[in-house]
């Protein structure tokens, strides 16, 4: 389960894996380690084989590798947890794991610079909303780097716009438009249950747009997607508006239709795998898909998606990287050229 780009870092064998838990620095480290889209690679591959744990995950297994007090002071919170919310000591026996939706790499198209949304005057964004800043898998501790940077250029770059345009007019007829559309499910009988809906389209994306993806499995969503989409239209909802679940959970519903047909058909378009994208039917990385993002736009009906260039990395951050890093992942065009001034 280790790939050829992390085989110099990742042990091979217990015994050296074992060793890295007292001397880091002469050994490497035990593969369970390996980025978190990789541990979730071979956790689906071993349940597939049918070697997994009757809810569908794996065991792991420190009561037999690291001492109890060990494991009490380095994973305090996860020992915690694990006992009290599961009755598992994790000192003494294995905990059951498995892979899990964890955080969206995709987001907002921003600018750089100043977080400004690219399309939407007025639209800042930042952290886990904000696409383009992790690549294809964020690396542990990095999203809260993230919000301090991005965060502080969000806020500054909404400052300088607010300074330098005046109030935009809103239309009678855009005010008229949205209040309708809120009044909306109250006026419905019979219509279509928020909850309902909300929980077929959970089941939709976990199975069919989950960790390990297919093509026929992504089409299959994507249709299932568009059918939910025209019966969130109808929905209504019960009860007064005061603190009415129900009625957020309607209007909740287009949010989550946009990123679920977008991550879908985004998935659909990249004929690789990559990061925290695993295609079943295209196994390994394409050098061709790095060079590209894909973006989202929403016609008020369906979603479309484009290919876009990256940028090329700029020569100074180039240089920061070891050359062979690099070769494991860029063109051998990329490499001579060094980066862009």
């Amino acid at each position: 389960y280790i790939p050829d780009v992390f085989k110099d870092k990742y042990a091979d064998n217990e015994e050296e894996a074992d060793r890295w838990y007292l001397d880091q620095d002469n050994n490497r480290r035990p593969p369970e380690l390996l980025p978190r889209d990789e541990v979730a690679r071979a956790i689906n591959t071993e349940v597939k084989a049918g070697r997994g744990t009757e809810h569908g995950g794996v065991f792991l297994d420190v009561s037999k590798r690291i001492p109890a007090e060990v494991i009490k002071k380095r994973l305090p919170s996860m020992w915690h947890q694990f006992y009290e919310l599961a009755g598992v000591d994790i000192t003494k026996e294995p905990m059951e794991v498995g892979p899990t939706c964890h955080y969206v790499m995709g987001g907002v198209e921003v600018d750089p610079d100043t977080a400004a949304a690219i399309g939407v005057p007025g639209l800042f964004a930042a952290g886990e909303v904000a696409g383009g800043m992790h690549g294809s898998n964020r690396l542990g501790g990095n999203s809260l780097t993230d919000l301090l940077v991005f965060g502080r250029r969000a806020g500054m770059g909404a400052s300088e716009y607010v300074k330098k345009n005046s109030a935009i007019p809103v239309s009678e007829t855009t005010v008229h438009a949205a209040s309708r559309k809120i009044e909306a499910p109250f006026t419905r009988e019979g219509g279509e249950n928020s909850y309902s809906l909300h929980a077929e389209l959970q089941e939709i994306t976990h199975n069919l747009v989950g960790i390990i993806r297919t093509g026929s499995e992504l089409e299959e969503a994507i249709k299932k997607i568009a059918d939910i989409r025209k019966r969130s239209a109808n929905v209504s909802v019960s009860g007064g508006r005061k603190f009415n679940p129900g009625f957020h959970l309607a209007f909740d519903l287009d949010n989550m239709l946009l990123v679920a047909e977008s991550t879908a058909k985004s998935a659909l378009a990249r004929q690789e795998s990559r990061g925290g994208h695993t295609r079943d039917d295209y196994p390994t990385m394409n050098n061709k898909w790095r060079q590209l993002n894909l973006i989202s736009s929403f016609d008020g009906e369906k979603v479309s998606v484009k290919e876009q260039a990256l940028p090329t990395l700029p020569k100074e951050l180039f240089s920061l990287f070891d050359v062979h890093e690099l070769e494991k992942y860029m063109t051998p065009e990329e490499v001579a050229k060094g980066g862009s001034n």
